[in-house]
């Protein structure tokens, strides 16, 4: 696991060196912190399996604090994911969630914040799931490491190639509309990884309570990237 807690303190130091992952500035004041554990009474009460249902609450929850732009979820303990049968895994389902969402209008351009490279990329076209995904590599310090970005429009994964050199500040992509995007409400979920193993197009985005410790490790805390300050109480080396 050394390497793996390593990355964490290599891209802290490189905090300098990247770009914006989205185009709306996550520090404004339009943005807010968004709560989707089983304290939120708003979705308790709503039809979570109805996307344009899932889609209103989203929005009222966004207008109640004069938002447009929501974010968080980093190792948020959810419940919303009992909407798809895709994250039940045998006695324990999975409900962490292991990357930063940012809930903002379909069409919002994606950028690579960092020098990269394609990975991989696919459709991962169930309900719930990430819909258009891609997956870039970068390296810092001699360090390999990838950033997931989920929920896109299906529009980026024309042409793509893998091995594709990308740019810093590249736009790769756009937030998804319903229901190409796996069927959510638009966001983005943004994941850094330490380590693929032999997963092409995809990666755990949700893991079980028990497994929190391997996964904190296995993928950093993405806003060591983002530098959102109303993440930031939450930005821990880990």
């Amino acid at each position: 696991m050394k390497n793996l807690k390593n990355l964490s303190a290599i891209l802290s130091r490189h905090s300098h060196a990247f770009g914006p992952v989205v185009a709306p500035d996550l520090n404004a004041a339009n943005v807010c912190l968004l709560d989707f554990t089983s304290n939120n009474t708003l979705l308790q009460n709503t039809d979570l399996r109805d996307t344009t249902a899932f889609n209103a609450a989203l929005e009222k929850m966004l207008a109640q604090k004069r938002a447009t732009v929501g974010i968080g979820g980093y190792l948020e303990n959810r419940f919303i994911y009992r909407r798809s049968s895709h994250f039940d895994v045998s006695a324990e389902s999975r409900n962490l969630h292991l990357g930063v969402d940012i809930w903002a209008a379909a069409g919002t351009e994606v950028y690579s914040p960092l020098d990269a490279s394609v990975h991989s990329f696919q459709d991962n076209d169930n309900f719930g799931d990430y819909g258009p995904t891609i997956i870039l590599q970068h390296e810092l310090e001699g360090t390999t490491f990838y950033t997931l970005y989920g929920h896109l429009n299906r529009e980026a994964l024309h042409g793509l190639q893998q091995g594709q050199l990308i740019a810093k500040g590249q736009k790769i992509a756009e937030i998804g509309p319903y229901p190409e995007n796996g069927n959510w409400p638009p966001h983005l979920h943004f994941q850094v990884i330490a380590d693929m193993g032999d997963k092409y197009g995809d990666f755990p985005g949700v893991a079980t309570s028990a497994d929190r410790e391997t996964y904190a490790q296995l993928c950093p805390n993405p806003n060591l990237i983002l530098q959102c300050r109303y993440l930031s109480s939450a930005c821990k080396t880990l």
